[in-house]
């Protein structure tokens, strides 16, 4: 009994070691990262933490004890919540929605503005935990009210899980101001990654919603705005860049559609989708649209496959405006609050902010746009992480601080 005591922690070690040595040799096999992101090393560092974590996930998963992005989230949120002088953080809840409310400590005399933010994740990662530094230092630095909500995630929740809880508790939100302080005249929708995305589509949403208070602005902090076109140039320029890489994209995607990862090759080809909507959808997600310095690093224009009717049959969800606000019809678009729109250059979905932005000021709608030149997706969610910190992180956060101040 002894000899199998000593045995299993040994053979324990050493599997563990085995999994971080495939886990960082994998890394450096398939994962870019440029000279000129910020903070290189540390990125390194970081997608690898990231990845062992996801590893381990899969482990578990497979043996049956919990999902993949569950495990990471649970380690993920671990970490105990920093508190802010001057910051009062209630849980609370909008109906069966769990929210987190930021408040100024201070009273005022006045009504403040009030900031509905949802936190990105690829629909499967994120919570309320790991964008709390982001919200609280948002509500000390403009004295505003800021509402995160805690929507249901993918894989457990298919599409449109995530809209709907987004969706009702903005709308009990928006009417119930006054109990929280704030001016009717001064509500933003803001997020990062899929939460600018429902950002983005919940300003579409509330265009014909007259019975609410009109939303002020929006802010889309390297938002996710379609998921019909994988062929753009910052797909193919950043799929092996962390913290967002193709594979982790289209994991998610295929986690919130319900759509099985058989279908990779047809989809990333653009075999899914029928001439006739690629056609349609064109004169907004066509590469025309995106200037060409942002081609610089590598584009191939890529004739797409035939039409694979069983591929189509299985993934024409993704053709729901819902899903997809960029290719939301003129009309609804051209009525939508003024924007602030965040790029980052190594960013796999980049394009979605720069065609977004191109709408916007193509019908009258105005635009704030600032890119990160050093910047990569998912950055802000470390601002004053330690020593994940990204210096890029804190020049987000003073352009959506100071974006918020001049309205």
């Amino acid at each position: 009994m002894m000899t199998v005591a000593l045995i299993l922690p040994i053979a324990a070690c050493v599997f563990s070691l085995g999994i971080g040595l495939w886990v960082f040799c994998r890394h450096l096999a398939t994962e870019d990262i440029p000279a000129d992101i910020d903070c290189p090393l540390k990125l390194r560092i970081l997608s690898c933490v990231f990845q062992l974590l996801m590893t381990w996930g899969m482990i578990f998963e497979k043996l049956g004890l919990c999902g993949r992005t569950e495990f990471v989230s649970f380690v993920h949120d671990l970490k105990p919540l920093k508190k802010y002088p001057g910051v009062v953080v209630t849980d609370l809840r909008f109906g069966t929605i769990p929210v987190k409310l930021y408040r100024p400590e201070t009273p005022s005399s006045s009504p403040r503005t009030g900031i509905v933010f949802y936190h990105g994740g690829g629909t499967v990662l994120g919570s309320l935990k790991t964008h709390h530094s982001l919200c609280a230092l948002l509500c000390k630095k403009t004295d505003s009210v800021i509402v995160a909500i805690k929507y249901r995630k993918s894989p457990k929740y298919k599409f449109p899980a995530m809209s709907r809880d987004c969706l009702g508790a903005t709308v009990h939100f928006l009417k119930s101001l006054d109990a929280y302080g704030v001016d009717p005249a001064r509500v933003i929708l803001c997020g990062d990654s899929v939460g600018g995305g429902m950002a983005a589509f919940l300003c579409q949403i509330f265009v014909n919603r007259p019975d609410l208070p009109k939303i002020r602005a929006q802010i889309l902090l390297y938002a996710a705005l379609q998921f019909l076109d994988f062929q753009s140039p910052s797909f193919q320029q950043n799929k092996n860049i962390p913290l967002l890489t193709w594979n982790l994209a289209f994991y998610c995607w295929c986690c919130h559609l319900n759509i099985n990862t058989s279908w990779k090759s047809k989809i990333e080809k653009g075999a899914y989708l029928p001439a006739e909507v690629w056609e349609k959808y064109r004169k907004w997600l066509g590469p025309e649209n995106i200037p060409e310095r942002f081609k610089k690093r590598g584009y191939q224009s890529r004739p797409r496959e035939p039409l694979n009717e069983d591929a189509y049959l299985e993934t024409r969800i993704a053709t729901d405006w819902t899903f997809s606000p960029l290719i939301t019809e003129d009309d609804i678009v051209s009525q939508v609050p003024k924007a602030c729109i965040v790029s980052c250059e190594y960013d796999l979905i980049c394009d979605h902010s720069l065609l977004y932005k191109k709408r916007l000021e193509d019908l009258g709608v105005p635009v704030t746009w600032h890119h990160i030149e050093n910047g990569f997706h998912g950055v802000l969610t470390h601002v004053e992480e330690g020593f994940f910190h990204f210096p890029c992180s804190l020049k987000i956060l003073d352009i959506v601080v100071n974006f918020i101040k001049e309205l």
